[in-house]
């Protein structure tokens, strides 16, 4: 019988997807589930959800038990087979609101701020130390458990796993999964491809749609016709916006389409968010400050969630896509299935650093997550892969060295503030959000 221990099992809807996935797969449906959490209400919550949910689906079959606290988390880990990550450090009060509001008093305009940039890299360093606790008390009481991870930084937070533990550990985002089927319904081509095949790697949120085909035929073409119309179109000033133009227009001026939403990649590259080019934003309909919005409507929205979710005594859910039940079903039942995974570089893209944490096509069966090759990226993919790279690097210089310094030359090295702030600037700031940082970051030298 297995054991999944969920950690950060408060983010209650993302528990609820993944676990009532699991407890659906007949490989899975008697496992014991312990949920883990340091807030104790939404822990509860989640129980409750947890237990109807094995009640109305599972026939009671799995056993559910909740841990609070840090001092708890251990039991919560003994004997785990899998690990599911979701944890958030931090909040949105207070530290998502530093990532934005210190970043911008010096100019600089963020959207998300998750994965990247000045936001993305404090985020990363708050969380690799809770990440790495993690890791020491599961080399203590499960060391053979699989750790999945769906926090975000995704590429620097698996990297830290990778480099400081010895816990097998794969990364995991909705990304890849939807990439396909979502340009071609932006395209309205969804209902013409009779036999959709596609291929897709580079790293996490900016992996790359290298191949997408019907039977054979290059659909790329037909795709770019249609970009080429709508975003003609949709750039005119007081045009209707569209979704997805940032992410068109980079599909258009550098040949392939990327896997993470526009939001996401107007902040990784040094050509949307500019102070010298205001009218960018209002041209390609770009969010400033989403993750702030979405956090507060979430918050806002709860009351009405948790009686929907928590209260529901008949809740009930079909098995959902997420890649996470479906790993754990392929190895204990030793069918392989293909996910798109994030995992070290051993030469899967030759032409990314080795130490880089790569999203690849991966198999997986009763022997693990193993990374196919996937042979070198057209040279301008990786070449602007390789400029968040830099970034993830030396945020994991920063975090294993505990030096300033390193926190500067990421932030230096980031494409977005390095476009829009001076060196002095970028100092001045990182050592601003150090400061309001406070006990949420280990201490610096």
């Amino acid at each position: 019988m297995p054991k999944i221990t969920f950690m950060g099992a408060g983010s209650t809807v993302f528990a609820k997807n993944v676990l009532n996935d699991c407890m659906l797969s007949p490989a899975l449906h008697d496992a014991e589930i312990a949920l883990y959490d340091i807030d104790a209400a939404r822990l509860a919550d989640s129980k409750k959800m947890i237990s109807h949910l094995n009640k109305n689906s599972n026939k009671g079959r799995a056993t559910i038990t909740a841990h609070h606290g840090v001092k708890a988390r251990k039991a919560a880990l003994r004997g785990a087979t899998y690990v599911v990550n979701a944890i958030q450090v931090g909040g949105y009060d207070p530290c998502t609101i530093t990532d934005f509001e210190i970043p911008k008093k010096y100019g600089l305009r963020q959207t998300i701020a998750d994965t990247l940039g000045i936001g993305g890299i404090f985020r990363s360093l708050r969380t690799i130390p809770v990440m790495l606790d993690f890791a020491q008390d599961m080399e203590r009481v499960c060391p053979d458990a699989w750790f999945l991870n769906y926090t975000n930084p995704m590429s620097v937070l698996t990297g830290a796993m990778l480099r400081g533990s010895d816990i097998r550990t794969v990364g995991l985002c909705h990304s890849v999964q939807g990439c396909a089927n979502w340009l071609l319904r932006h395209m309205e081509m969804k209902d013409e491809v009779k036999d959709l095949q596609w291929k897709i790697a580079g790293i996490n949120h900016m992996s790359w749609l290298l191949e997408i085909t019907d039977g054979g035929k290059d659909l790329y073409p037909e795709i770019k016709k249609r970009a080429r119309a709508h975003l003609a179109k949709a750039r005119k000033k007081g045009a209707a916006k569209g979704c997805d133009m940032v992410r068109l227009e980079l599909m258009l001026k550098l040949g392939y389409y990327i896997t993470e939403s526009s939001e996401h990649n107007a902040e990784y590259t040094p050509w949307w968010i500019k102070s010298r080019y205001p009218e960018l934003i209002e041209e390609f309909n770009i969010p400033l400050d989403e993750y702030p919005r979405r956090c507060i409507s979430q918050i806002e929205s709860w009351k009405k969630l948790r009686k929907e979710l928590v209260g529901n005594s008949k809740l009930k859910q079909n098995r959902t896509g997420e890649y996470g039940s479906y790993i754990m079903e392929a190895m204990e039942t030793g069918v392989p299935i293909s996910i798109g995974g994030n995992v070290l570089n051993h030469g899967s893209i030759p032409n990314l650093p080795s130490e880089a944490v790569v999203e690849v096509p991966c198999l997986v069966d009763r022997s693990g997550v193993q990374a196919t090759h996937v042979g070198r990226l057209p040279e301008i993919c990786a070449a602007v892969n390789r400029t968040n790279i830099n970034v993830h690097l030396l945020t994991l210089q920063a975090a294993f060295e505990r030096k300033k310094e390193a926190i500067y030359h990421a932030a230096m090295m980031d494409p977005h503030t390095a476009a829009e702030l001076s060196i002095d600037d970028i100092v001045k700031m990182c050592n601003e959000m150090i400061k309001a940082h406070g006990e949420w970051l280990p201490k610096y030298r």
